[in-house]
């Protein structure tokens, strides 16, 4: 038997099938093999064709079961990883309205902050765990407040993995995860938001039917049959946003777990059961995929804009050929860099400094003294400090730190950067061979409420080794208290 795992993402779509049984990845791919187009009409704007999305699932799924010669009648569960807080707006037909206002689009930041005055921090920091900022309810109250006729035709609103789930099953629902990442979940009255629909004039009646996100949410249907190859019948059990999902990837279910990623942008995924934040405005709260009222988990989502992204472009302006290169030449430099200091926020403005845009700043260089390699490490040092520097804002935030665990595709396979975080941190860091489309096919069989099963398969399947804290910890801490300093200084004249 075998599990399908979609992974909608704004680069890409990636399908994954995996053994049933074992949970072993069979095949892993995307589409398209490039990158998928992101249309920005204006400044700060991001769209896309949710249909593009469907277009790619399908070419996506039909050469994974053609490379795979998979028996298509012994497919018993699909999943569902997204890219979250993208808007999806469809008429009664169930045809989107317009393109998706998809994660990156900043269009609405100016709306979630006058609701967040309006409503009052307190209100929201109780109710919400989040200030509305630039997430769905607020790119749904730009619809409305800007092309009216289009909001007028509005049947439902959606997240971009309940589309693709409307498109494999024909039924139009959402979950407490999906309204949550919009910040449309009120966590204190454990219900939809009506109070911020309420403040923002939009009917909860556009709301889809919530359903649960490890269960039956609908099965496939002759269309998707004919368009992916699926057999009608094929339930999809598992809905989940990227970064929970990357989570559930990582076997993170409990307080203190810690799901890191070190792509082009940086996040810190904390597992805590407090429902309580003093840190809405910089930290981002979203149910996990494990939650209950009973067990009232919720991942606070630390973003750090600038980070593989930095490193990429220190690789593309000083003529190096590869990463490994680069970790290579950072090794020759010692603990620190000599002095040298890469401030690496250079990608916009980062929520966790309070939305400040400080830039990337490369400081005290000595021309007698430094060379690439020094480079190389402030620049690999810089980024591990900025997640360090987040963590401390985690936990101060009611989150405990006991295990981090990261996938072995990004930073975290850089052995300075995972040896710097861990010391500075004082938690070993697991690394995991494991993609979200292959946690999202896993998780399609989770209907059982088993997690500690789950997980002990993705430590059998998946482990490939662990950073442990070096027992000197002295010059990483004064490299750091260094780091800190210089960001502090530039922070206070901004």
């Amino acid at each position: 038997m075998y599990y399908i795992g979609l992974d909608i993402g704004s680069s890409s779509v990636k399908v994954a099938l995996v053994n049933a049984a074992s949970g072993e990845n069979i095949l892993t791919l995307n589409e398209p093999t490039t990158e998928m187009e992101i249309q920005a009409l204006q400044n700060d704007w991001a769209e896309q064709d949710p249909d593009l999305w469907w277009t790619y699932v399908c070419k996506a799924i039909k050469r994974v079961l053609a490379e795979t010669n998979a028996d298509t009648s012994k497919i018993s569960g699909i999943g569902i990883s997204y890219q979250m807080h993208g808007l999806v707006i469809v008429d009664s037909d169930g045809k989107p309205l317009r393109n998706s206002i998809i994660w990156c689009d900043s269009r609405a930041v100016h709306i979630g902050e006058k609701a967040h005055k309006g409503l009052g921090e307190d209100f929201c920091a109780k109710h919400l765990l989040n200030s509305p900022g630039n997430f769905t309810a607020s790119k749904l109250k730009w619809v409305k407040d800007n092309e009216p006729e289009i909001y007028e035709q509005i049947y439902k609103f959606m997240l971009p993995g309940d589309y693709i789930a409307y498109k494999l099953t024909g039924e139009i629902t959402t979950t407490k995860n999906g309204l949550s990442e919009g910040i449309l979940w009120d966590y204190k009255n454990d219900s939809l938001a009506e109070s911020l629909l309420d403040h923002y004039g939009i009917n909860k009646d556009l709301t889809p039917n919530i359903v649960d996100n490890f269960s039956n949410q609908g099965v496939t249907n002759a269309k998707a049959l004919e368009e992916t190859g699926i057999p009608a019948g094929v339930p999809v059990t598992y809905r989940a946003g990227d970064q929970p999902n990357n989570a559930l990837s990582l076997n993170i279910f409990n307080h203190g777990e810690v799901a890191a990623t070190g792509g082009t942008s940086g996040v810190v995924y904390a597992v805590t059961n407090t429902l309580k934040s003093k840190e809405s405005s910089r930290i981002n709260h979203f149910i996990h995929v494990n939650y209950t009222p009973e067990n009232t988990t919720v991942g606070k989502l630390l973003c750090i804009n600038s980070c593989g992204i930095m490193y990429r472009w220190l690789k593309d302006n000083i003529g190096m050929n590869s990463y490994e290169a680069m970790n290579n030449k950072a090794a020759e430099a010692p603990i620190g860099s000599e002095g040298v200091t890469v401030i690496p926020f250079g990608n916009g403005a980062e929520r966790m400094l309070n939305s400040k845009n400080i830039g990337a700043h490369f400081l005290n260089f000595n021309l007698n003294l430094h060379n690439n390699a020094h480079l190389c490490r402030a620049a690999l040092e810089g980024i591990a400090f900025a997640f360090v520097y987040g963590m401390e804002i985690l936990k101060n935030d009611n989150a405990e730190i006991k295990v981090i665990r990261a996938g072995n595709d990004n930073l975290f396979r850089a052995e300075i950067f995972s040896n710097t975080v861990a010391t500075l941190i004082g938690h070993e860091i697991e690394i995991y061979n494991t993609t979200g489309a292959v946690g999202a096919a896993r998780a399609a069989g989770l209907t059982d409420g088993d997690f500690k099963k789950f997980g002990e398969k993705i430590t059998k399947n998946d482990h490939v080794m662990t950073f442990t804290p070096l027992k000197n910890k002295e010059p990483f801490q004064k490299a750091y208290n260094k780091w800190k300093n210089e960001l502090e200084i530039i922070l206070n004249n901004k």
